[in-house]
């Protein structure tokens, strides 16, 4: 009650419920309140007098009208209801006046109001509900007792809520801010991904096209296509990411390609091959359409191992082994370079290591494993395991 809050939910459920100052949930609770009361009242009339008043039945009712603005304004609420109970008060004489309407009404105050006016507040409508009684100038102990706990209950449920509402923001907040950051993460890894492997590409292409320009003007040719589709593929693939930071924006007109998977394997392998990498592709086992989040990560895996390959093993060869298995698909990029100077990561003198730590979330993220590390005869391998779930294990 330290601060000023709106009480959840004043929008309601009915649609333009800004055009009046009361929305259907309101117009609910003042009907329920009205009820409750003038059960009570009516039980209490007929049992004490034999009969029913019917102005205390009409004071009632309009008592509870008050509650329609409850969100809107819930200070002048509660001085509306506090005074025409009052005035039933001063009307007809009944033994407890602490209602069901006021206890809506100072509900709603004590959760929308600091502690400086919720507590005056409280204190007023304890005294106020006295006022009336048969010996309200000197009242029974059972009354300020009645009184006194009323208040103390409507105090203790609408902390209570106060509290519960904050807490429920703060893990929604953290909630919303775990999800940015676990998307900014995975941007991260598909850009490192994509800029990595095709840049790498490219310069190698560049690199042979200039090489041979003046001697073989076929392979430069072929050089320079090659570096044309890389750039190609490299610019779709990141604006398939950066669409995702463009919400409210405009679609493009042009759609956009599927993710990369394992069928893209065979063109990421002959990638490799025209820049200077011989490569051999190896698919064991039933193939079988794989999900998409698993394809890709096997897809990011074979692009990044043959990318780090081509700039640290210098000079080798590589292979890439494809295995289904009855409830895991494993992959596995082994090159015979130069030992502890081919692969990547922390340790093997090439970077920082961003490759490796992205292939491990990507793994762990299936609940996956990854072993990465120097060969003892000499180059580099990278394994990695996916599990797959019984429906995602058989053929489809």
């Amino acid at each position: 009650m330290s601060t000023t809050r709106p009480v959840p939910g004043a929008s309601g459920g009915r649609p333009g419920g800004d055009a009046l100052p009361w929305t259907r949930n309101d117009a609910l609770v003042a009907v329920g309140a009205a009820a409750v009361d003038l059960i009570g009242f009516t039980l209490t009339s007929q049992v004490e007098r034999g009969f029913v008043p019917a102005a205390g039945c009409v004071l009632l009712v309009v008592s509870a009208l008050p509650l329609l603005a409850r969100r809107r304004a819930p200070v002048l609420t509660l001085a509306a209801v506090l005074l025409l109970g009052l005035v039933l008060n001063l009307s007809v004489p009944v033994e407890q006046h602490f209602n069901a309407t006021v206890v809506v009404a100072l509900y709603t105050v004590i959760r929308s109001k600091s502690a400086a006016v919720a507590a005056p507040a409280t204190l007023i409508t304890v005294t106020m509900s006295l006022v009336g009684q048969t010996s309200w100038s000197q009242p029974r102990i059972v009354d300020l007792v009645g009184n006194g706990a009323s208040g103390l209950l409507v105090v203790i449920a609408a902390t209570v809520m106060n509290r519960w509402h904050r807490d429920i923001e703060a893990n929604r907040r953290l909630l919303a801010d775990r999800a940015v950051a676990d998307e900014r993460r995975r941007i991260a890894r598909e850009l490192h991904d994509i800029v990595a492997h095709h840049i790498t590409t490219m310069q190698l292409m560049a690199g042979g096209a200039r090489a041979n320009l003046s001697r073989d003007t076929e392979v430069a040719r072929e050089a320079l296509v090659t570096l044309e589709g890389s750039g190609r593929m490299a610019l779709r693939e990141m604006r398939q990411l950066l669409d995702v930071l463009r919400a409210g924006e405009e679609a493009e007109e042009e759609p956009t390609a599927p993710q990369p998977g394992v069928g893209d394997l065979e063109r990421i392998v002959a990638e490799s091959c025209r820049a200077g990498l011989p490569t051999a592709l190896d698919v064991r086992g039933e193939e079988r359409p794989l999900p998409s989040s698993v394809g890709l990560t096997v897809f990011r895996i074979v692009q990044e191992a043959l990318t780090n390959a081509r700039k640290h093993a210098g000079g080798s060869r590589a292979s890439v082994r494809l295995t289904y298995g009855p409830d895991e698909v494993a992959v596995e990029v082994t090159d015979d370079g130069a030992g502890a100077n081919a692969g990547f990561g922390p340790g093997s003198g090439h970077g920082s290591g961003y490759g490796l730590v992205g292939m491990r979330e990507r793994v762990v993220l299936h609940g996956g494993t990854l072993k990465t590390g120097p060969l003892d005869e000499g180059g580099f391998l990278v394994s990695a395991r996916l599990p797959l779930t019984a429906d995602e294990g058989v053929l489809r």
